[in-house]
């Protein structure tokens, strides 16, 4: 977990129950005596984001329909805290704008980037029931003047009557849809449910998660190279594009394509929690020239 996680700890029950008390009927202590929550129960999940999200970053608004992804707050913010190192990196020093592919009915990573670094977002959504929640809770913690939201009506385009041909973003980033189809989203329940000491055949998610969330036709992959190519469309609008990525085999492909598209760097960067291990591809087009123009413009 990187260095400036306000996670890296665990959690801290007794304050986070000071912040929100209804968390409190869903910590116990476990046969190790530690304090924790049953994380195969959606509702005790959702409490303790919110929960997270209030004591750390002063969000105490939060609310959206139980059908939808909850993020799990440490996770979120890790990918936060490595785009950050990759702007540090660049030489990037100012307040950043991201572009949020995909934003969700929680608003999440607007959330938590405007919030541990000052950074402005612009947030893309499919879905206009998403767009209402998010827009309500941006609404209600007063962050209208740094994250506006935008509805995408064309679900394959991800730039496209977003930004314009003149528009410069520091950085974009994303948390697409894992799945092919329903079907292999369920499997994957049913393992995570048994891994959890669960039923397989109960198909609660403990992080919930609607369909548009979850699938794309063809995972993944198919996904993120529909990404990588609308990328090399606006090779100059955007200093470093972003993206997470579930399965590491995904990457060699990612970096095959990126080397033909112009791709002038490419950042593969380590995300671990726990036992789960994931990852964030970054990559520019950008010259060594250009790159040294856009800081010091």
């Amino acid at each position: 977990m990187h260095k400036n996680n306000k996670h890296i700890k665990g959690y801290n029950f007794e304050t986070l129950i000071a912040s929100v008390p209804e968390l409190e009927a869903f910590v116990f202590t476990n046969t190790y005596e530690k304090e924790t929550i049953d994380f195969a129960n959606p509702q005790a999940v959702k409490i303790l984001n919110t929960a997270l999200l209030k004591l750390h970053y002063g969000i105490n608004y939060w609310e959206f329909p139980d059908a939808h992804l909850c993020p799990p707050i440490p996770g979120r913010v890790e990918y936060i805290h490595l785009l950050n190192d990759v702007l540090i990196a660049s030489g990037i020093q100012t307040k950043a704008t991201v572009f949020d592919i995909g934003t969700g009915a929680t608003c999440i990573y607007p959330l938590l980037g405007h919030m541990t670094y000052g950074w402005t977002f612009l947030a893309s959504e499919i879905d206009k029931h998403v767009i209402k929640n998010a827009q309500q809770i941006i609404d209600k913690n007063k962050l209208n003047s740094a994250i506006t939201l935008k509805f995408q009506n064309n679900k394959q385009s991800i730039f496209e009557g977003m930004l314009s041909s003149t528009d410069q973003i520091t950085a974009s980033m994303c948390n697409p849809p894992f799945y092919k189809n329903e079907t292999e989203a369920i499997e994957n329940t049913q393992r995570k449910l048994k891994g959890l000491g669960q039923k397989a055949d109960t198909l609660v998610r403990n992080f919930s998660g609607t369909a548009k969330e979850l699938w794309y036709p063809g995972g993944e992959k198919a996904f993120l190279h529909n990404y990588l190519y609308q990328s090399s469309l606006l090779k100059t609008n955007c200093f470093w594009f972003t993206s997470l990525v579930s399965k590491k085999e995904h990457v060699k492909s990612m970096q095959a394509s990126l080397k033909k598209l112009g791709a002038t760097t490419i950042k593969v960067l380590d995300l671990s929690l726990g036992n789960k291990m994931s990852r964030v591809v970054a990559w520019t087009f950008l010259s060594k020239k250009e790159q040294h123009d856009w800081i010091n413009k």
